[in-house]
């Protein structure tokens, strides 16, 4: 980590998000090279720990997102709202946003902007594996779980390798066998090289409304048609 904040630093980085650990750490390193630094929460706790520990903005993901997730399991039209009314700086909303309809929901909540995520996942630039993709597009409603929560959450689709997560905990495994299950790489296994089996296939709830792959201007087009046109809708009631 040390290395690629000094990557980032010497590429001129304007803005950084980071994750999944204490704001703490790299806020004020980064703030002194004049970085704008945004902080991920899943939770109020960590919102206010975040701000106190000076970042610019917030983004507040429910538990309705894929990948790395909070314990808690708040979902997004519970967190948003929440974390509106503790904080003083930009909040940015993640979690089952897909759409411009969702996009237009997470700001009537109190969201200053979104984060989009496992749309992005199914679009032509995205480096992920085109297999990862395909199963995004053909994904239902209830094929994601949020497992490992000893080690990290994580959202999930349901294949070989979730079922031996799920056959791991029928059976009692502790922490450190649930770490070699896992292993090295196992995301990179399923989402970048393709492996439907054995690999970690992150993905977000929001994927059983996901049903094509576009170029990312596409996307962005449409989420801003219809996040026009349903606040047009709206503005009658």
């Amino acid at each position: 980590i040390d290395k690629l904040m000094d990557i980032i630093v010497e590429e001129n980085i304007k803005i950084v998000f980071t994750s999944a650990g204490n704001p703490k750490t790299w806020t004020p390193f980064l703030k002194e090279k004049g970085i704008t630094v945004v902080h991920v929460v899943s939770s109020l706790k960590f919102a206010l720990k975040a701000q106190d520990a000076g970042v610019d903005a917030i983004v507040a993901e429910g538990f309705e997102a894929g990948g790395h997730n909070g314990r808690d399991e708040t979902t997004t039209m519970v967190l948003i709202p929440a974390v509106k009314e503790k904080i003083h700086i930009p909040l940015i909303a993640a979690g089952g946003i897909a759409t411009g309809k969702a996009m237009l929901a997470a700001m009537v909540l109190g969201a200053d902007a979104v984060q989009v995520g496992s749309r992005f996942v199914a679009s032509e630039e995205a480096s992920n594996h085109m297999n990862f993709k395909e199963v995004v597009v053909k994904a239902k409603e209830g094929d994601t779980h949020l497992t490992l929560k000893e080690l990290a959450p994580v959202r999930l689709v349901k294949n070989k390798f979730y079922n031996d997560v799920q056959k791991a905990y029928a059976t009692g495994a502790n922490i450190e066998e649930l770490k070699t299950l896992l292993g090295r790489g196992r995301a990179k296994k399923g989402m970048f090289l393709g492996d439907l089996e054995d690999g970690e296939l992150e993905i977000g709830q929001v994927s059983a409304l996901i049903h094509d792959i576009k170029p990312a201007d596409e996307i962005v087009k449409a989420l801003m048609k219809e996040f026009n046109e349903r606040k047009a809708e709206l503005s009658s009631l």
